[in-house]
């Protein structure tokens, strides 16, 4: 996925209608080219102490802000037609669904990923916050909390997770594949070592790939692949 649209949300109280600030990133060809921000008067228009605790924001900042439908008109032309990213989408998106329920306009059934489930699946152990995760993908999150700051991480996790080219899912994988190859010692099947390792086949053949890219293995003969030993 090398087009789409991170985004993020804070809100005021537990409401899922009361977002108060959106941040949007939009990337294109895994390039970020264009960017938007903007508090919003959130709906019902309260702040509680530790909303305000988490984000810094209070009424005070959004007293004379946008409701969400002139800032969606805003948006809109942004993501057309962009799939959207959000690290914990089900916050991200339940938020949009009931504010869009909340002012009475026709949801358009955005497409949603989710950078946090796709880092737990890279990653499966660990801690899996936005902060955490940004900085195993290279990116300083500073600003924590802050909606554009957050839409920014997550678009650079996207971009790493998300590209098929350069996943590091897939890269990890051919290590395990490799060190179990040669374990076994002898030409197996892509199938075989998918019962072996309990992991699904789309993972060994994409893992495979990238081992045949680098020369590790060798298919001697038609359905079986083997470790290609350098001679020093």
């Amino acid at each position: 996925m090398r087009d789409f649209a991170a985004i993020d949300f804070e809100t005021a109280n537990n409401e899922p209608t009361s977002v108060c600030s959106v941040g949007i990133v939009v990337v294109r060809d895994c390039e970020i080219v264009d960017s938007f921000y903007s508090l919003i008067k959130p709906e019902p228009d309260y702040y509680t102490f530790w909303t305000t605790q988490v984000h810094g924001l209070s009424e005070a900042d959004t007293w004379n802000s946008p409701v969400f439908p002139d800032v969606w008109a805003k948006v809109e032309p942004l993501i057309d037609g962009l799939p959207l990213v959000a690290h914990n989408k089900a916050f991200d998106e339940n938020c949009l669904k009931a504010v869009f329920r909340c002012y009475q306009m026709d949801y358009p059934d955005y497409e949603f990923h989710c950078t946090l489930v796709k880092s737990r699946r890279v990653w499966p152990g660990g801690k899996h916050n936005l902060d955490i995760i940004a900085a195993r993908c290279g990116f300083d999150l500073a600003q924590h909390h802050h909606a554009l700051a957050d839409a920014e991480a997550c678009a650079a996790i996207a971009i790493k997770l998300f590209n098929p080219g350069d996943d590091p899912y897939y890269m990890e994988a051919s290590e395990k594949v490799l060190a179990k190859m040669r374990e076994l010692g002898e030409p197996v099947k892509c199938a075989t070592l998918s019962e072996i390792m309990c992991t699904d086949r789309k993972t060994i053949d994409l893992a495979m790939r990238y081992l045949r890219e680098d020369g590790l293995v060798s298919s001697p003969r038609r359905g079986y692949w083997e470790v290609v030993f350098i001679k020093s």
